[in-house]
Formats: structure tokens, C-alpha cells, sequence
């Protein structure tokens, strides 16, 4: 990391994305790096406002516990980063210390200020705990979102910005179908990724949220929730079926794995279930037949 890449922080984040932008934050946190319009001073901990794009909303309870004990008996060794705002400061990152330091007692905070705009500081945030990968799935669907909708990303772009491939995008945001509590389950770590993902192939949210529900009181399988979907699919849907050969079964797993929806095998013919025009389109982009 040369400090020709970063001093240019402040004119935008072009500038580094290709790199590690959490790895960037921390030189400068480090004093490795310089920045434009940059200055370290301590500031009174009341007079920082959390970053409103950071997408992580749990925080483990015991870490910051010990990050508090910690701050209490050497203080804060790495300051955070903020910028200015008309009403004291912005936090752009660091939140965890922030929070421990909170519960430390601690008047003030040892702090960067660098001039960010509210773009740069959405895409820092965002991005940060993206590469960190310390997000659960539905605070990183709900970033990817936030990327999408107030940068008019388009899903390969965002691809791009962030390391992921295509499919891994798509099927992340397709998360935030689930009904609301549902996607809590997820945050709480009452469900794991593996449970919502196979709930997605259902259109009755009262059924999801019957299921999920048993899942949670039953401590269910994924295993066993992926049968469950699949017989209530099957009760809804009856077909003629073909009979099914090891090579069959292993390239209907493969179909469903791929587009993340349920496959059906029929007598000569291959059925893909879509939920609504957005999957429709979600599909055929997966099967490269709309234009971008």
C-alpha cells in the first residue's frame, strides 16, 4: 500500500478499490498513511454520531465486554476514524471501540478526522465489513441493497466493487424476500444460512414462518427442512414424474443448486419455478439470455 494509493482517499474511493479498503483504513489508523485534510486529536465521546450506513445492527454482547476491560486498563491503542459534521462528528469506523469505550466510562476517544463525503462513507462502511466478512447473511443482503439502490449499482458492478461473483450477489438479496421475522431468526442466529435458503422455494410466508418456527422449537436439520419444502412443493404441484435414475437425481440437485429455486423432472422436460417477474429475469440472466 503506497501513500500515493491512499492520499487520495478524499477525492474518492476510486482511487483504491482493487485493494483491501478495510486494510487501507487500518494504515491509516496505523499512521502508516496520510490523507488529505487529515488530523488526530482525542474527542469527547458524546460529540460522535455512529455511522448511519453501517450496515452490522448485533453486536456480540460478551466481545465488547472484554474489549471494555481491555480499554479500561491500557485504552484505546488504535484511534477510530470520523469526519466533521454541522453537530460534532460522524463515525466512519471503529464502531466496536466506540461501544466499548462507552461502556468503559470514558470521556473521550483517541480519533482521525478525514474528509469524506456521504457516498464515500456509505461505500467504507459498507464495503468494510463486506471484506471482513463478519456480517450475517441478511446485514450483508441489506448492504449489497443499500449499494444497489442509492448508487445505482447494477448487480455486476457491485460484483466487482465487492469480490463476489454474480450468483453469489443474486442469491444473497434474494434473502430479503423472506418475511421480516424470519430474516430476524437469521440475525439472532436462531436459523442459519442454510435453513432460510431452503424456506426461499415457498410462496406462502404463513408457511415459511410455520416452518422456520419448527425449525427453531425442533432444532431441525437443514437437511430436514430442504424434505419438508420439497414434499410441500410436491403436495401443491403434483406432475408425473419420471422415474428417477442416479444420473437424473444428481442433475436435478445440480439445476437447483444452480438457480437456487426447485427443479422438476418430467417426462422429456425440465422445469425451472420462479417466484415473480423480478426471478423470471434473475433466471434468465443466470442462463445468460437478457442483454445487460
Amino acid at each position: 500500500m503506497s501513500t500515493r494509493d491512499t492520499n487520495r482517499l478524499g477525492k474518492g474511493l476510486n482511487s483504491i478499490f482493487g485493494q483491501d479498503v478495510s486494510k487501507v483504513l487500518e494504515d491509516i489508523q496505523n499512521g502508516d498513511v496520510k490523507t488529505e485534510k487529515q488530523e488526530q486529536t482525542k474527542i469527547n465521546i458524546d460529540q460522535i454520531r455512529p455511522n448511519p450506513y453501517q450496515p452490522r445492527k448485533v453486536f456480540d454482547d460478551t466481545a465488547l465486554q472484554e474489549l471494555s476491560q481491555s480499554i479500561k486498563q491500557h485504552g484505546v491503542f488504535t484511534p477510530i476514524l470520523v469526519k466533521k459534521s454541522i453537530q460534532g462528528y460522524d463515525l466512519i469506523a471503529g464502531e466496536r471501540r466506540l461501544r466499548a469505550s462507552k461502556l468503559a466510562g470514558m470521556s473521550d476517544i483517541p480519533a482521525i478526522i478525514v474528509d469524506l463525503n456521504d457516498q464515500e462513507m456509505m461505500e467504507i462502511a459498507l464495503l468494510e465489513n463486506i471484506q471482513r466478512e463478519n456480517l450475517n447473511g441478511i446485514e450483508e443482503a441489506k448492504a449489497y441493497e443499500q449499494l444497489i439502490q442509492r448508487l445505482n449499482y447494477t448487480q455486476e458492478q457491485l460484483a466487482n466493487r465487492v469480490g463476489k461473483s454474480r450468483e453469489h450477489i443474486t442469491n444473497t438479496l434474494r434473502l430479503l424476500k423472506l418475511p421480516e421475522d424470519v430474516q430476524e431468526y437469521v440475525v439472532q442466529k436462531k436459523l442459519s444460512m442454510g435453513h432460510v435458503r431452503a424456506l426461499i422455494g415457498l410462496k406462502d410466508e404463513n408457511m415459511i414462518r410455520k416452518i422456520a418456527k419448527q425449525a427453531i422449537d425442533q432444532g431441525l436439520s437443514v437437511r430436514k427442512i430442504e424434505q419438508l419444502v420439497k414434499d410441500l412443493q410436491h403436495k401443491k404441484e403434483p406432475e408425473k414424474q419420471v422415474e428417477e435414475n442416479i444420473f437424473i437425481k444428481e442433475a436435478k440437485n445440480k439445476l437447483e443448486e444452480y438457480f437456487q429455486t426447485s427443479v422438476k423432472v418430467s417426462e422429456h422436460s425440465i422445469s425451472i419455478h420462479y417466484e415473480n417477474e423480478e426471478d423470471m429475469n434473475r433466471i434468465l440472466e443466470l442462463l445468460n439470455l437478457i442483454e445487460e
